[in-house]
């Protein structure tokens, strides 16, 4: 039985993890309660003061994990890339499948607001950020970068959260006329035109289909 029973635990845990990256931006970070994550995860209020010491516990974990996951995957794709000029195209393809409104994006800024606020998530955020900073570093190097690859990394790292916001303020700004900028940075000349980008729900069905 207690096999099972730690099995439930960990699925009612995702599953209130899960609610509150969902509310987050429905109604901001500090929107969140404990019956808004009780009533979008199907459980009774009280479950959530059973996996929680508060709503700002299950926030921080909550958003870790989506950050985690989000600067992982990227990281990982990123280093995959052949070259630093196919990084950084790849990457700005990328952030062009993210308006700065969509649910992602505002989950980021929301944990950015939260961690001005919140000394643990600032601490745990910023290794997160440092992670990613550090094998961008190490695929730059890898990949021939001369200059200052820690240094660089952290302006490819704050490019793209900078985009990502200023796509919130201009649905206009098209990632891809950033090209040549962040290119000559790494010495790089222009990029060959790129296919347009492909929207998430686009192409989920394509892999499905294909």
């Amino acid at each position: 039985m207690a096999p099972k029973s730690a099995e439930r635990g960990k699925a009612t845990r995702r599953q209130l993890l899960d609610a509150a990256v969902a509310l987050v931006p429905e109604v901001g970070w500090g929107g969140v309660t404990t019956r808004l994550v009780a009533e979008r995860a199907g459980v009774a209020p009280g479950v959530v003061h059973y996996h929680f010491a508060s709503v700002t516990d299950l926030l921080v974990a909550a958003g870790l994990g989506f950050t985690g996951s989000l600067l992982d995957q990227m990281a990982a794709e990123l280093s995959g890339q052949p070259g630093i000029g196919e990084g950084v195209d790849w990457l700005l393809g990328e952030l062009s499948r993210y308006s700065g409104t969509d649910p992602a994006s505002l989950v980021v800024v929301e944990m950015f607001l939260a961690a001005t606020r919140l000394p643990d998530l600032r601490e745990r955020l910023g290794d997160q950020i440092g992670r990613f900073r550090s094998t961008v570093a190490s695929w730059l190097a890898e990949r021939g970068y001369h200059g200052d690859a820690v240094a660089a990394a952290a302006m490819l790292a704050a490019s793209i959260d900078g985009i990502m916001m200023h796509r919130a303020l201009d649905p206009g700004l098209d990632p891809a006329s950033l090209a040549a900028p962040l290119r000559a940075m790494f010495g790089l000349g222009p990029a060959e035109p790129a296919p347009p980008a492909v929207p998430p729900a686009e192409d989920i069905r394509r892999r499905r289909d294909s």
